[in-house]
C-alpha cells in the first residue's frame, strides 16, 4: 500500500495524491496549478490515466479538480465521486474553464503564428469537459462507499465551501487495514457560511493541508469591522471598492456581509453593488439550493424569508458591454473574479482603476506567488495589466478572516482531535506554512513531515518504521537545474546531426527547425528582460 505525493507540495495548487493498493490505483483530487506554476499544466502527468480505477474528489475548486477533464481526454474511463454540490461545482467551473484554454490559446496561437511559430492547443475543450461530466458520481456526506477491492472512503464535512469533504479512506491489503485521512481544503473552527468541519479521532496517517499553516486570522467580528471601515473610507471618498472575488464561498460571503451592513444602516441602499461575474451567479444559485447544508447563521436568515446573498441595489452583468459600461460609474462596489487577479474580468476594472487615489482594492482570499493580486499585496507600485503599465494610487486592504481557510490555530484545533498518533504529512502551503505547522504540530507532540513532489509513502501500522522513497517528479523546482542541463544537451546533440545531414531540402523540416530557433532566441529574451526588471527594482 503506498502514497504517492504528486502535487501541492511546498505549494497551494496542483492537488493530486495517489494511492495503491493491491494492484488498484486511486487518486484523491487531480487539480490545476495556479499563479506562478500554471505553465507546469501542461508537462505530461506522471502516470497513464487510463491505469487509474477511481477519482476522488475533496472540493470543486479547481486546484483540486481543474484536471479531470484532461484526464479523461487522455484516456481514463472511470468513475470521479464526490458531494452532490461539488458535482454541481465542477460542471460550472469546468465548462469556465474550458472557455477561457480556448481564449488564451487562441490569443497565444496568434502571436506564435507572427513569429513562424506553431499553433497552441487548450489543455481541454468543452467536449473534454461533457465527457468527464458522464462520469460523476455522487456521495453523501457520513455514507462509508467502497471503492475498489481494497478501498473505502467516507466523506466527512470540510467546512470549506458548499460540498466540500474530509475523506476518510480505509485501504485493506492481505492481512493489514491502514487509515488514511485527507484533510482536503478545511474551513475555519467559528465559520460564518458552511458548518463546522466533521472531527475525524482515528488515523494512520492525516494528509494535511497548511495554507494558512503559519499565522492565524482576525475573528470574525475584527474581520467584519475591518470590512465596514472600508466601506466607510469608499463612502467618504465617493470612489469605487473593487472586490477580486472567487466564485465559490467568497462571492457569496461578501454578498451576504453587503446585505448584514444595509440592514444595520452601514451601507446606504443606493450605492449599487456590481457582480460582473456570470458564472458567480450561476454558483450562488447552487449555495440557494443547499442551504440546509450552510451555517445555522445563514439558515436563520433564510428561515426569517430574507435571500442571504441578494443586497439591495445589486446588479448582475452578464456581458462584455455591461461589464466596461461600470467605468462610466463613479460610486459603486464592484465584484468580479478571478480571485487572485490572473484573469477574468477584474482585470480590466484594475486597470481603469488601480491609478486612482479614491479606489479601493479589497482581497479577500489568498493570492498564489507569481499572481497580479499577490504583487499587489506585497507592495508592487507599477504593475503590468493586460498588457500596459499602471501606477498603483487605490488603497489595498486585505481581509483574511474571510477565507474559507483555516488558520493555524484552526488546523491545529483539528489535528487534536486524532488520539491515535498518527504520521501528519503537510501538503497545499508555500514552504513557509508547510515547515510552520509541521513544528507547531511536532511541539504538540505528533510526527509531522513536509514531503517534495513525487515523494512516495509506504503505507504501514508501523509507522515508527514507515518507509519514505524519493521519486524523481517529472516536472519539479528541485530538479530544473537537472532539466536545463539535459534539455541543452540534447538540444546541443540535434543540432550536431543535423548537420551531418548536410544539404536538407524538406520545407517542412527547414520551418520546424527555424521555429526551434525562434524559441530559444524567445527564452533568451524572456530571461534577459527579467533580469533586466530585476535590476530596475
Amino acid at each position: 500500500m503506498r502514497l504517492r505525493i504528486l502535487g501541492a507540495a511546498q505549494e497551494v495548487t496542483g492537488s493530486n495524491y495517489l494511492l495503491e493498493v493491491d494492484g488498484r490505483r486511486v487518486l484523491v483530487d487531480c487539480g490545476l496549478y495556479q499563479g506562478a506554476n500554471s505553465g507546469d499544466n501542461h508537462v505530461p502527468l506522471d502516470y497513464d490515466p487510463s491505469t487509474i480505477d477511481a477519482v476522488l474528489l475533496t472540493h470543486a475548486h479547481l486546484d483540486h479538480t481543474g484536471k479531470v477533464p484532461l484526464l479523461v481526454k487522455q484516456g481514463y474511463k472511470g468513475p470521479v465521486y464526490g458531494t452532490r454540490p461539488t458535482l454541481e461545482l465542477c460542471d460550472i467551473l469546468w465548462r469556465d474553464a474550458a472557455h477561457i484554454q480556448k481564449e488564451d490559446a487562441e490569443w497565444q496561437s496568434r502571436k506564435n503564428m507572427r513569429k513562424g511559430l506553431p499553433p497552441v492547443e487548450p489543455l481541454y475543450t468543452l467536449e473534454d469537459v461533457e465527457r468527464s461530466l458522464e462520469r460523476l458520481r455522487s456521495v453523501g456526506y457520513d455514507d462509508v462507499v467502497e471503492i475498489v477491492d481494497g478501498l473505502k472512503v467516507r466523506f466527512r464535512d470540510a467546512g470549506h465551501i458548499l460540498g466540500s469533504a474530509i475523506l476518510e479512506v480505509w485501504l485493506n491489503e492481505g492481512d493489514e487495514e491502514v487509515k488514511v485521512v485527507f484533510s482536503g481544503d478545511l474551513g475555519p473552527q467559528e465559520t460564518v457560511m458552511e458548518a463546522n468541519p466533521a472531527v475525524v479521532e482515528d488515523a494512520d496517517f492525516v494528509v494535511i493541508e497548511s495554507t494558512y499553516g503559519n499565522r492565524n486570522h482576525k475573528t470574525n467580528l475584527e474581520s467584519r469591522e475591518e470590512f465596514r471601515q472600508t466601506m466607510k473610507e469608499m463612502l467618504k471618498d465617493h470612489g469605487k471598492v473593487l472586490i477580486p472575488t472567487f466564485v465559490v464561498d467568497r462571492a457569496q460571503r461578501v454578498l451576504y456581509e453587503l446585505k448584514l451592513m444595509q440592514q444595520e444602516g452601514i451601507l446606504p441602499d443606493n450605492v449599487p453593488i456590481y457582480f460582473d461575474s456570470p458564472m458567480g451567479m450561476k454558483t450562488t444559485a447552487v449555495y440557494s439550493e443547499h442551504i440546509s447544508l450552510l451555517s445555522a447563521e445563514i439558515q436563520e436568515e433564510a428561515r426569517q424569508g430574507r435571500d442571504p446573498f441578494t443586497p439591495k441595489q445589486l446588479h448582475i452583468v452578464e456581458s462584455v458591454d455591461e461589464s466596461k459600461a461600470i467605468n462610466n460609474i463613479k460610486h459603486a462596489i464592484v465584484l468580479a473574479g478571478s480571485g487572485m487577479c490572473n484573469g477574468g474580468r477584474i482585470v480590466h476594472h484594475l486597470k481603469n482603476n488601480l491609478f486612482r487615489e479614491n479606489a479601493h482594492v479589497v482581497f479577500v482570499g489568498y493570492q498564489a506567488k507569481g499572481t497580479l493580486g499577490r504583487r499587489l499585496i506585497d507592495g508592487s507600485k507599477v504593475v503590468r495589466v493586460a498588457g500596459e503599465e499602471v501606477s498603483v494610487k487605490a488603497k489595498l486592504h486585505t481581509i483574511n478572516g474571510f477565507s474559507a481557510h483555516a488558520d493555524r490555530s484552526d488546523l491545529l484545533a483539528w489535528a487534536k482531535n486524532f488520539k491515535t498518533n498518527p504520521l501528519f504529512i503537510v501538503t497545499h502551503g508555500e514552504p513557509e506554512a508547510s515547515g510552520a505547522l509541521a513544528a507547531s504540530l511536532q511541539e504538540e507532540g505528533f510526527s509531522a513531515v513536509v514531503p517534495k513532489l513525487g515523494q512516495e509513502f509506504v503505507l504501514s501500522k508501523a509507522k515508527e518504521v514507515v518507509s519514505v522513497q524519493e521519486v524523481p517528479p517529472v516536472f519539479g523546482q528541485e530538479t530544473f537545474e537537472d532539466r536545463l542541463a539535459l534539455a541543452l544537451e540534447q538540444i546541443e546533440q540535434a543540432a550536431e546531426a543535423l548537420k551531418l545531414e548536410g544539404n536538407i531540402r524538406d520545407s517542412y523540416v527547414i520551418s520546424l527547425i527555424v521555429s526551434a530557433e525562434t524559441l530559444l532566441k524567445t527564452a533568451r529574451e524572456k530571461l534577459e528582460n527579467q533580469k533586466e526588471r530585476a535590476a530596475n527594482k
